[in-house]
């Protein structure tokens, strides 16, 4: 069973995998070369990553999370436009792995082509966009994460809904 964290600095400092949900409030126009013609809705998405360096899951996704930070990978753009809403970690796992688990669900989409995911050679992208609506905290429990972030205002909500 997951563990909710109410502190990101309480995010599992092994290896592994991660997913990240950031609500964009408006539409962005991606400024990557590749895809400079690519604008994403506005809307729900969640990030499929790994995070086997220093620090593991938890220090990635508190990089993540950071508002100011310099620009290294594709979802800078998404976590720089909007605001991380939730996290779940997993110890051990794959991005990948969570990607098919969660492209499994009714109404998610692959919005962009390769994002995320340019080498990775199992993956049309690391990006999903899923329906708004969705309790996050339901998705990632099912989706087998180890340990749970949600934003603070999340908690003081009866359900977690409708972000």
């Amino acid at each position: 069973m997951a563990q909710r964290i109410t502190e990101m600095a309480d995010l599992p400092g092994a290896p592994g995998a991660y997913a990240l949900a950031i609500r964009l409030a408006a539409p962005l126009a991606l400024d990557r070369r590749r895809w400079r013609d690519v604008n994403l809705e506005a809307g729900l998405y969640i990030y499929c990553g790994s995070a086997k360096g220093p620090g593991g899951i938890g220090a990635r996704l508190r990089r993540h999370a950071r508002p100011s930070k310099v620009r290294h990978w594709h979802i800078d753009a998404l976590t720089a436009a909007g605001k991380v809403i939730a996290a779940g970690a997993f110890i051990g796992g794959s991005e990948c792995a969570i990607l098919e688990r969660l492209s499994r669900g009714r109404g998610t989409q692959i919005p962009v082509p390769g994002f995320g995911s340019t080498d990775c050679r199992h993956c049309s992208a690391h990006l999903a966009q899923i329906p708004d609506g969705r309790k996050l905290e339901n998705l990632l429990r099912r989706l087998g994460a180890d340990s749970i972030w949600l934003e603070r205002s999340a908690f003081r909500l009866k359900q977690i809904q409708n972000f």
